[in-house]
């Protein structure tokens, strides 16, 4: 997934259309030159909806298109005629796309299936025409009812990468080099940081033909709960992943202080993310000899299942993928 392809954050105008107006007709023949009223109701006003594509990985046709305006409602007729509805705008996005209000932050709703509809901005109710509007002391009424204005809101669309399993760990702590090892997605790797600045996936392939989704999400460092670094911009990513796999590397000053450095980030960004399914995996084996492990073992952290690997020579990555299956569907 290219950087420049990659967006996962857009704010949109979202401009609904007005509901018609509804008629203030009378009905008139030969033989009835003195009808009563037979206004039709205003169609309403075009709905702006939000629709999930499963095809979709990315908010990139979104954006350059700043406005999105929804068709008008068409004014009532006579003989009882109702205005036609005003064009709806479908705006695709992918799955796993929260709706926001700007003004507010509140989270309007979230898109989890294929083809779910959600309407983001609704159109203006149409007009009752004057036959809403006879009674037994006004016959007949030379009035309707205007249509509904349409809505002008600022929205924000973000997107939080589906997948089940999702790469936590500092930069530089081997994720993207896993990834690029079992599956076949092609992340750029450096040694340097944040090396990775949008979330790649790939599809691991295991055993009778059965696959999982692995994303590998940019580096965490300390206080990117507050923002720093690439801060809330990826974190939002991780909140979509069923099962969290911490990378540390064996070479780490120590294993078990960067572990609880990168839970305590998810913490304070979301508590719930500790709700979790975690796994340690111990990146860059092929440094250490089995010597070496054994006295790395006291600072791994307890009730956490922990696999040492290396994506370089490939040692233990059956056994990881046996493991990550086995957690996802635990």
């Amino acid at each position: 997934m290219s950087e420049k392809n990659f967006v996962d954050y857009v704010k949109i105008c979202c401009r609904s259309g007005a509901g018609g107006s509804g008629s203030a007709h009378f009905f008139r023949d030969k033989s009835t030159p003195k009808g009563g009223p037979d206004g039709g109701d205003g169609g309403r006003g075009g709905h702006i909806i939000i629709k999930g594509n499963e095809q979709m990985w990315t908010l990139l046709p979104l954006k350059y298109r700043k406005h999105v305006i929804a068709g008008p409602g068409g004014i009532g007729r006579g003989n009882h005629q109702t205005g036609a509805n005003g064009e709806d705008v479908i705006l695709e996005v992918p799955l796993g796309t929260v709706a926001r209000d700007v003004d507010t932050g509140e989270e309007l709703f979230e898109i989890k299936e294929h083809d779910q509809e959600e309407i983001i901005a609704a159109g203006g109710r149409g007009g009752l025409g004057n036959s809403h509007f006879k009674s037994s002391t006004n016959q007949s009424p030379r009035y309707a009812q205007p249509g509904e204005p349409g809505k002008e809101e600022w929205k924000i669309l973000e997107l939080k990468v589906l997948a089940d399993v999702g790469l936590v760990g500092f930069p530089n702590a081997g994720k993207s080099t896993l990834l690029s090892a079992i599956t076949a997605a092609k992340p750029k790797i450096g040694n340097y940081p944040f090396t990775t600045l949008v979330p790649n996936l790939g599809i691991v392939s295991y055993r009778d033909g059965r696959s999982f989704i692995m994303a590998d999400i940019p580096g965490i460092i300390e206080k990117a709960h507050e923002g720093k670094g690439l801060g809330h911009r990826f974190l939002r990513h991780i909140e979509r992943n069923s099962v969290l796999l911490f990378v540390v590397p064996a070479d780490s000053e120590s294993i078990s202080k960067s572990y609880q450095i990168l839970l305590d980030e998810l913490e304070q960004y979301n508590p719930e993310l500790l709700d979790k399914e975690r796994i340690l995996g111990i990146s860059k084996a092929d440094l250490v000899d089995d010597e070496l492990k054994a006295l790395l073992e006291p600072d791994i952290p307890d009730q956490i299942p922990y696999m040492f690997f290396s994506a370089v020579t490939g040692e233990n990555l059956t056994q990881l993928k046996d493991l990550l299956w086995k957690t996802i569907n635990s």
